[in-house]
């Protein structure tokens, strides 16, 4: 029987917050940040290991990335690197790919993830996956993967969950309510206290049809873009053809472009040790630590006096840390980085541009 699940990876996004580790030319989703061997990228891939095949495995990227993904992901067809000509947010970027795979299969059920999230319950995960991908076969149920929140979070988005409404086929998946943007800290301290909120994964669940006509519906100007390329999916004349329709494209996100407006729109609160990875600070509460709340990502690091810092400094011959406490450490290619926990939003404003 033909496995008709597909997985698109959203790995075009650019961002120095792990500067100098991560750069304009090669971001965080190309990083091993946790220092295991692998990128956030790849690890991505692995964690949907019998889930999706790995022909029906996408990857949207940018042009200047794309030899990137070739290098760390040799195992995907180069027909399934989609490369944008232009940053368009995510609606564009998750037309293309279903248009793109409704010509192959048009009854194919897609899971649309971003490429730098950090799951440590892969079991979990896997399990929440194919649940949903349940869920969605055959139906018009646009679903998301809603986080349980473990603390009063303002850098995510977060969604209301109808928490008395049910699925009947589902017991595990409720109605939306509504999606809410990144709260302050006592928004987001009133949300936690209700017990129905969760964070916003960005981690999405349907079948091509339901996307499909959630753009005609919603968005027709880019349905009309996509639409239109129906005859060149596939061949040498695709990469022209986006080349010339892309930028056109509306520049906003399936958020806002789909989810907030469509009607059957579901989530699934799960916990499966999921982070965005956006900070040191998150990284730093989500790796091994030592007695004195330490992480240490190298090969040879020395650590006297020092407390809840995390240093990550794998290319250097010897590291010794005194005596600092919530600090960050990182060397990458010649660059430093010393700087305390708490002052890192500093970080993308002082490296801009490199």
């Amino acid at each position: 029987m033909k496995n008709s699940n597909h997985l698109i990876i959203m790995a075009g996004g650019v961002g120095n917050r792990f500067w100098p580790v991560s750069t304009r030319e090669k971001p965080k989703q190309f990083i091993d940040v946790l220092g295991c061997g692998k990128s956030l990228l790849q690890l991505t891939v692995d964690h949907f290991k019998g889930i999706c095949p790995i022909e029906n495995i996408w990857v949207v990227t940018s042009e200047e990335y794309a030899d990137i993904v070739r290098e760390q992901l040799p195992q995907i067809a180069d027909s399934n690197i989609l490369k944008e000509p232009c940053r368009r947010n995510t609606a564009a970027c998750i037309a293309y790919a279903a248009w793109r795979i409704k010509k192959i299969d048009a009854h194919a059920n897609m899971v649309v993830t971003p490429s730098d999230h950090l799951v440590t319950d892969v079991q979990e995960f896997q399990r929440v996956i194919n649940s949903s991908l349940r869920f969605v076969d055959d139906s018009d149920a646009i679903l998301t993967i809603g986080i349980k929140p473990t603390r009063p979070e303002t850098g995510f988005g977060y969604i209301e969950a109808a928490l008395g409404s049910a699925s009947l086929s589902n017991k595990e998946v409720f109605r939306v309510d509504s999606f809410k943007e990144k709260p302050d800290i006592d928004t987001a301290t009133t949300y936690i206290s209700k017990k129905n909120f969760y964070w916003n994964s960005g981690v999405f669940i349907w079948n091509v049809q339901t996307v499909v006509n959630a753009f005609r519906i919603y968005q027709p100007q880019i349905a009309q873009i996509f639409e239109s390329m129906l005859p060149y999916y596939g061949t040498d004349e695709e990469p022209a053809m986006l080349a010339e329709k892309f930028p056109y494209c509306r520049n906003i996100s399936v958020d806002y472009a789909i989810l907030e407006h469509a009607d059957e729109v579901f989530v699934f609160p799960a916990e499966f040790g999921w982070s965005d990875l956006g900070t040191w600070t998150s990284l730093h509460s989500h790796l091994s630590q030592d007695l004195n709340g330490n992480v240490l990502i190298g090969p040879n690091i020395s650590i006297h006096d020092s407390r809840n810092c995390i240093i990550h400094t794998e290319q250097c011959k010897k590291v010794i840390v005194i005596g600092l406490s919530d600090c960050v450490v990182s060397e990458q290619d010649g660059n430093l980085l010393v700087c305390k926990l708490n002052e890192e939003e500093r970080i993308k404003e002082l490296t801009k541009g490199k």
